[in-house]
């Protein structure tokens, strides 16, 4: 499971098998993980985080999203 960022707590990484799917990262923080999609930005699901830490990973997806396609992209090789 590539990690592409740790920022503010948050490990944003991908899993190698799921380069069927749309771009998409996973970030996980000490009480639970998420998935938030990247074209277009969507929160996909999440388990055990609160809506202040929700809205914090979704600015911070915005800020590095070029970041994350990319890697996503690179790794995936689509």
């Amino acid at each position: 499971m590539p990690t592409v960022l740790r920022i503010r707590g948050f490990r944003f990484h991908f899993y190698s098998d799921e380069g069927n799917e749309p771009p998409h990262i996973h970030v996980r923080g000490a009480e639970g993980e998420c998935k938030f999609w990247l074209d277009p930005i969507s929160l996909a699901r999440h388990r055990g985080m609160a809506a202040s830490q929700l809205r914090e990973i979704e600015r911070l997806v915005f800020e590095h999203r070029p970041l994350l396609l990319e890697s996503f992209h690179d790794y995936h090789g689509r």
